[in-house]
């Protein structure tokens, strides 16, 4: 069967490997090396190892079958997080004099990003990522830059339509594919320049490297993230970039798992009374799903919602006994957090994101039932 014949778990368990030769293993092991043995001219593929180093190729390899699965010439680049992954494309594509457009409700460190971005003579400019509103400041730009759905309000913007405008607009579109992964939504094929993630969440889904990615059909355009990739050294560990292909070889497994049990969960929290704000875009009411179902394959593993206050919120994620208490988000053991406690998003004080994990639906739901009573009649 061709590549894009396949299915997403058979994919998934298979990407990136090398072809079978006898007495090897299936998945080679971390290649620890600063350097290569390099006689005569370096024309071979590994020369030192800020630039590449194999166990990257058979990752980069994956994760590229993952996003543009049988389409030939899209290039993939590992890099240590998420947010090298984010500034490698914004500062390899973005001069002084240029301006870009960003989500006002994206990822709480893009604040960050503009203060780098003006000190650089880039201007900034931002609008909130449901109804498209990006579109109205889109005018002369080089770069749009798209989180959908957006973190950690699950707001989302049509794709399809946005990039249309862009390109007729001469600027460039990439998309933070972090919460959705390729499983959920392919931005490539959905006309996207760039697909650029945090693989510290999902795609490896078990909280314990730090890693990020981005996918590009135009080699010209890789070839410019390359190389801000080799000039900050924003590059990862060969472990890492080892456990995270072993990793991607259950993704599908855990995200239709964190995704049903996600949706499970949003419909128990809309009939809970001193539930409001409730976000997901599976449900068929939420104000995203129409947009989502149409470029989204699964909705992803994070419902969000409000408490009452801070004070309810903090008894809540206390009471809570399957779930921890931290940052981040698509990994196999649940977590939830108050967001406000960060500064940063323009959330209430009462704000949680939850992350669903791999549990058992039934525990999972009973566990965050219990709390909420209890942290409802403690007040």
């Amino acid at each position: 069967m061709k590549n894009d014949e396949l299915g997403d778990g058979t994919r998934a368990v298979r990407a990136g490997l090398p072809e079978p030769v006898k007495y090897e293993p299936t998945l080679p092991g971390p290649v620890f090396a600063a350097h290569f043995h390099l006689p005569g001219e370096p024309t071979g593929p590994y020369t030192y190892g800020r630039d590449e180093n194999p166990t990257w190729t058979h990752l980069e390899r994956a994760i590229g079958e993952l996003e543009a699965p049988g389409e030939e010439g899209v290039e993939t680049l590992v890099f240590a997080s998420g947010m090298a992954a984010i500034s490698a494309v914004l500062f390899s594509q973005l001069k002084a004099g240029d301006a870009v457009v960003l989500p006002a409700d994206g990822y709480q460190a893009l604040p960050l990003l503009h203060e780098q971005l003006r000190a650089y003579g880039v201007e900034v400019r931002t609008a909130p990522t449901g109804g498209d509103a990006q579109l109205s400041v889109l005018d002369g730009a080089g770069l749009l830059w798209l989180e959908t759905p957006s973190n950690p309000g699950l707001d989302v913007c049509d794709i399809r339509r946005l990039v249309r405008e862009a390109h007729a607009a001469g600027a460039l579109v990439a998309v933070d594919n972090t919460l959705a992964t390729p499983l959920g939504q392919r931005p490539l094929a959905l006309g996207a320049d760039f697909s650029v993630a945090s693989d510290t969440k999902g795609m490896t889904g078990h909280g314990d490297i730090l890693l990020g990615h981005v996918s590009c059909r135009d080699p010209r355009r890789a070839a410019e993230v390359r190389r801000w990739r080799k000039i900050v050294g924003a590059i990862p560990g060969p472990m890492e970039a080892w456990l995270a292909h072993r990793s991607l070889a259950t993704l599908q497994l855990r995200i239709d798992r964190q995704c049903s049990t996600a949706l499970a969960l949003a419909r128990t929290l809309a009939a809970r009374p001193d539930v409001t704000g409730l976000r997901y875009p599976g449900l068929p009411d939420d104000p995203s799903h129409a947009v989502a179902a149409r470029q989204m394959r699964r909705f992803g593993p994070v419902v969000s919602f409000e408490l009452a206050d801070r004070e309810r919120a903090e008894r809540f994620l206390e009471g809570l006994r399957l779930v921890d208490d931290a940052t981040s988000f698509g990994g196999v053991r649940s977590t939830a957090e108050r967001r406000g406690r960060w500064g940063g998003d323009a959330v209430a004080e009462g704000f949680i994101r939850f992350s669903v994990g791999a549990e058992d639906p039934e525990d999972l739901i009973a566990d965050v039932l219990r709390a909420l009573d209890e942290a409802g009649s403690a007040g």
